[in-house]
């Protein structure tokens, strides 16, 4: 099987790729720079952790990777990103194609790939008003009450979920965890549910080691400066308690050394997500040895509260059972050690790869 994978890049990691990869000559270059950082790469499929030859893998968003490919194959400057990625598809001889990005490239951009392509599939875990993904043969996430609207107004779908990622491993085995508490991820207030929470858990910080790594917009940057107290700027303001415990967002292998370093990962969905849970972020956590303390609801096979994970259904909640565990932890590292040998064994490459072979 030839496979073609194709993802994103989030608008702040693209800053840190153009740091990381600034003496990048070319396509490969640039690629296996991003590869190596294993941003995402709970997602990737086992022949792209693998290098096969028959798998290719690119970030159709990301422009000056794109450029390059095109420029190397004297391609015409002004050709389209949709073009480039066709143009891929086609020199590769893809039989399947996995998109990560369908807000991007939907049903007109699938029903332009080449006739080499037999099978399409895209990923889609959130709620998607107005999207178009009719031309896909699946469309695949592991929320079921996202597959199950997918189904409803017609279209293919089926169940994949992330898979832990074998370079965390070596990250899972640090012992020296000075950190207590760590969230990694955005802070909105129109995420209600997880700003509670947040603002709840900041308070622990006069007792314990608390870090936020969030991602900002330029106006929340103004708002947390002086300047945010103007009229204009206060509404955007955050809470004093979440901008003395907040700092930049991390990413790929940056994430994974912070979690090593972390007894606990906070964790809660967004409100858009309803009651089912199994985001990213928890793969992540038990992947690296953190223990997970994450909102109530309804997780993949394995994530079981009090066993390899804890939950909370308020934000008072939350503290309490943070404070707790803290205060007990030998407990919290037996979870997270449990945690850790299910994530690893359940949720394997390997098992992500058949589970997506019998989805063809």
């Amino acid at each position: 099987m030839r496979l073609f994978q194709n993802s994103g890049i989030y608008p702040t990691y693209l800053t840190k790729l153009d740091q990381d990869a600034a003496g990048a000559a070319n396509f490969q270059e640039r690629r296996d720079i991003f590869l190596a950082d294993r941003y995402g790469a709970c997602h990737f499929l086992k022949p792209i952790q693998d290098a096969q030859s028959d798998a290719f893998f690119t970030n159709g968003d990301d422009e000056k990777l794109q450029r390059l490919w095109a420029r190397e194959r004297g391609l015409p400057a002004e050709i389209s990103p949709e073009d480039i990625l066709l143009a891929q598809i086609e020199e590769h001889r893809a039989e399947v194609f996995y998109n990560l990005d369908p807000m991007r490239y939907g049903s007109a951009f699938v029903r332009r790939l080449p006739g080499c392509v037999r099978r399409s599939i895209c990923w889609r875990a959130a709620p998607s008003p107005g999207a178009d993904f009719s031309a896909y043969d699946r469309v695949v996430c592991n929320f079921p009450s996202i597959i199950e609207s997918w189904r409803r107004i017609g279209w293919q779908a089926g169940y994949l979920t992330p898979a832990h990622d074998p370079e965390m491993d070596a990250f899972s085995e640090h012992t020296e965890r000075s950190l207590d508490v760590l969230f990694i991820g955005g802070y909105s207030r129109h995420h209600t549910r997880r700003a509670r929470v947040l603002e709840a858990v900041a308070q622990l910080a006069s007792r314990y080691s608390v870090l936020f790594c969030l991602d900002a917009s330029r106006v929340t940057r103004l708002a947390d400066s002086p300047l945010g107290l103007l009229p204009g700027l206060s509404r955007y303001r955050r809470p004093r308690g979440i901008r003395q415990v907040a700092a930049a967002p991390v990413f790929g292998r940056d994430l994974y050394r912070l979690m090593s370093r972390a007894k606990i990962v906070l964790n809660g969905a967004i409100d858009m997500a309803g009651e089912d849970r199994g985001n990213m972020r928890c793969f992540e956590a038990l992947g690296c040895g953190a223990l997970m303390v994450s909102d109530h609801g309804h997780y993949p096979d394995g994530f079981v509260e009090g066993e390899t994970m804890l939950t909370y259904r308020s934000a008072e909640e939350a503290a309490a059972r943070t404070v707790h565990i803290l205060e007990n932890w030998g407990q919290g590292r037996e979870i997270a050690a449990r945690g850790q040998r299910m994530v690893g064994s359940r949720y394997s490459k390997t098992i992500q790869w058949e589970m997506f072979q019998a989805l063809l």
